[in-house]
């Protein structure tokens, strides 16, 4: 991955890419004000410099039947560096597990757990997570509902 240096161009073919991922290379070279064949240069450049790591699309967790979010704070029993890849290692394979994240602290993994219901919930945490090697406590918190969610960073144009 060669790295380069971001312009006023770039961070707003960035930020409209991160909003809107789906429009067509020429409504995207309108929005910045440039051609579409330097516009599809710059974003396969901004695809191999890894600023664009990959699309898709953001779909209904409800839709699909998938009624609750839980966030899943996993202590281990240890933290060696093997311990730790062979926990995240397991948490790959766990489709229900949309997120996880590796923290400082009281607790050493915060999961983002979908489930179809409570009952569904409770099932993976019992049969799946507390039963997974290595894992020491798991305390849940229910998501009641989501104010915000922002895929990706800020990004200043101007």
């Amino acid at each position: 991955m060669r790295r380069i240096k971001l312009d006023r161009i770039d961070r707003r073919i960035l930020r409209d890419l991160q909003e809107t991922g789906r429009m067509t290379n020429v409504e995207l070279a309108r929005r910045a004000q440039i051609s579409a064949p330097p516009c599809l240069r710059r974003v396969r450049a901004l695809e191999e410099a890894g600023y664009i790591k990959g699309y898709h699309a953001e779909l209904s967790a409800e839709a699909l039947g998938y009624a609750v979010t839980v966030f899943a704070h996993v202590g281990l029993s240890s933290q060696a560096e093997q311990d730790l890849r062979a926990f995240e290692d397991l948490v790959k394979t766990w489709p229900r597990v949309r997120e996880c994240q590796m923290l400082a602290g009281e607790t050493d993994f915060l999961l983002k757990i979908v489930a179809v219901d409570w009952d569904d919930y409770q099932k993976f945490l019992t049969s799946v997570l507390t039963a997974a090697p290595n894992v020491s406590h798991v305390k849940s918190a229910l998501a009641i509902r989501t104010c915000k969610n922002l895929p990706g960073v800020p990004i200043e144009v101007e």
